[in-house]
């Protein structure tokens, strides 16, 4: 049990491969993976631990391929195949991969299979596999389920992981900024316009939410993508693919897309909701920080999140900071800067046809110095005005919202000479109050029925 960017692919690659009997032609392991891209990242990290041993196969195969392809591959018996449950079962109807003499079976990030409910999938594959195979499993979390999986597939298991006092990368800078629904695209922007150099992942809960922030940043002229599961194989290639290259500074993603997202130099992600799962939090913010480099990790929330931060803080033995969101003034004078800077870099100058220059100069024959000057600045600004001249920093509510903090801070909005008064948050006054404490009532009740069962319950 171990968090995301410490090393899992190569605690079980390394040995994996030192176990593989090349002279033997058949498949002796089997990798389970959640996401496509996890499957890719690791192929390819299992690929290069095995540069020096040319007769290793290692093929991966997962859905949104052709499957006559990985049929052709598979019939050059790779000793090694990483596989997404749900192609290789269909390779599995189709007898394209035989699994009778796998000695060793993978799962990797268990618990993220089991929230994606492969469950059923992960008992049809392993009925194909021998009874005295040895089964490695490697998760982020142990829930419930993942235990039932250790129970029914694993005999007397030894238990790995990592102290739980450093269960987060301690590159990690842990910052939060309040700001309104409407105004975290903006935010955002000016995040990226005061960091040119930024390299980020923006961390979106639903894909209609993803497409729509990676379509409002295209729209503005920033090298951003989105990454979400309705995309095809061949689109979710390109956008990573370009994000590998150093093409995309932003990549807008949901947290199952992102499984698998290995770049080593992200400098920024940012939570445009916190997850309610701790183990997301700490998923999404390894994703940068990685290979001893330094990282930040920004959640935008709401005055009413302030619990989300101190529960984090609390389970995961961070700290949080206050952020404030750049200033416009901020942005436009980092955004001169850089664009001036560019400007004195660019070379060429020679190569520019004289006539051109002639004619360039003819339109622009009545303007003086510092008149042209003016308009190219207004131009460059004009990539950051709009709505970006206001403060769109939220004043943070001290009363902190189920409990703690002093009681002073905790007033609720009564008359500050003394007395009660309304306790009035928005619209509403004290019925505000009494609609939620409903609210509360309502899910209590629901609660005591029986709360959810876990996915691992319904599917058996």
């Amino acid at each position: 049990m171990a968090q995301t960017g410490t090393g899992k692919t190569a605690a079980f690659g390394l040995p994996l491969i030192d176990r593989i009997d090349t002279s033997e032609r058949c498949t002796q392991a089997l990798v389970l993976a959640p996401t496509r891209e996890l499957g890719q990242q690791i192929a390819k990290q299992l690929k290069i631990f095995s540069g020096n041993i040319p007769k290793l196969k290692v093929l991966p195969v997962y859905g949104g391929e052709p499957i006559h392809k990985q049929i052709s591959a598979l019939k050059k018996v790779p000793q090694i195949i990483i596989a997404t449950p749900g192609r290789l079962i269909d390779l599995l109807k189709r007898k394209a991969v035989k699994l009778e003499r796998v000695e060793y079976v993978v799962l990797d990030e268990a618990d993220e299979m089991l929230n994606m409910g492969f469950i059923e999938d992960i008992n049809k594959i392993l009925s194909y596999t021998p009874d005295e195979k040895l089964t490695w499993l490697f998760s982020a979390t142990m829930p419930k389920g993942v235990r039932k999986i250790v129970d029914e597939y694993m005999d007397d298991p030894m238990e790995v992981k990592i102290n739980s006092k450093n269960r987060v990368n301690v590159d990690i800078e842990h910052l939060y900024t309040i700001v309104k629904r409407s105004d975290k695209p903006e935010a955002l922007m000016r995040f990226i316009n005061v960091s040119p150099n930024m390299r980020s992942v923006v961390f979106c809960r639903t894909k209609r939410d993803t497409q729509d922030l990676a379509e409002i940043l295209l729209k503005k002229k920033y090298k951003a993508d989105a990454l979400h599961g309705d995309l095809s194989q061949k689109q979710r290639d390109r956008v990573m693919g370009r994000f590998r290259d150093n093409d995309l500074q932003v990549l807008v993603a949901t947290d199952v897309a992102a499984r698998g997202i290995d770049v080593s130099d992200l400098t920024h992600v940012f939570h445009f909701l916190l997850p309610d799962d701790d183990a997301y939090y700490t998923h999404r913010a390894g994703r940068t920080a990685r290979a001893g480099k330094k990282g930040k990790s920004i959640a935008f929330i709401s005055n009413r999140d302030h619990y989300k931060i101190r529960r984090l803080e609390k389970e995961l033995r961070i700290v949080f900071r206050p952020l404030q969101i750049p200033k416009a003034s901020d942005v436009q004078k980092i955004r001169l800067e850089n664009w001036s800077k560019n400007l004195l870099e660019i070379k060429g100058e020679k190569s520019i046809d004289p006539k051109i220059i002639k004619k360039v100069n003819k339109i622009f024959e009545d303007l003086t110095k510092e008149q042209l000057i003016k308009k190219l600045i207004a131009n460059e600004l004009s990539a950051v005005e709009g709505d970006s001249s206001r403060d769109i920093n939220q004043e943070q509510d001290t009363r902190g919202r189920g409990g703690g903090g002093d009681r002073k801070k905790r007033d609720y909005g009564r008359g500050r000479k003394g007395g009660g008064g309304n306790r009035k948050r928005g619209k509403g006054g004290k019925d505000s109050f009494k609609k939620r404490d409903d609210r509360k009532g309502k899910s209590k009740s629901k609660s005591k029925k029986g709360g959810k069962s876990s996915k691992w319950s319904k599917k058996r």
